[in-house]
């Protein structure tokens, strides 16, 4: 993936653009970028500044960090699901679980 541009560039590029003195084509050549940049880079813009319906970049950025919040839960919940049902099965092998069990056959064996 290419290294993104500077906040400064993109800013500089965006103010030229809404001004619409030039096509998008021209400033795109003018500073050695690619035209669907600066139609992206002009689009978040009005959209961040409420000229245009959408999500903002800071809306964006927290949804992000919530969908990884909500993986790393779902996670945990997986984990915790698994250890109750481990837990669970041992508690079924008898009143004190599976070593009280294992003790119980190994004096019986000692025994004889």
């Amino acid at each position: 993936m290419p290294k993104p541009f500077p906040k400064e560039f993109r800013d500089d590029v965006v103010a030229i653009a809404l001004r619409r003195e030039s096509s998008f084509a021209q400033i795109a050549k003018d500073f050695g970028i690619s035209e669907s940049c600066v139609q992206r880079w002009v689009k978040i813009a009005e959209v961040d500044g409420g000229r245009r319906s959408g999500v903002t970049s800071s809306e964006a950025a927290e949804n992000r960090e919530l969908r990884k919040r909500v993986k790393l839960l779902e996670q945990e919940v997986e984990i915790l699901r698994r250890a109750a049902a481990y837990l669970s099965q041992a508690n079924l092998s008898g009143p004190k679980g599976r070593f009280y069990a294992s003790c119980q056959v190994m004096r019986v064996r000692s025994s004889r």
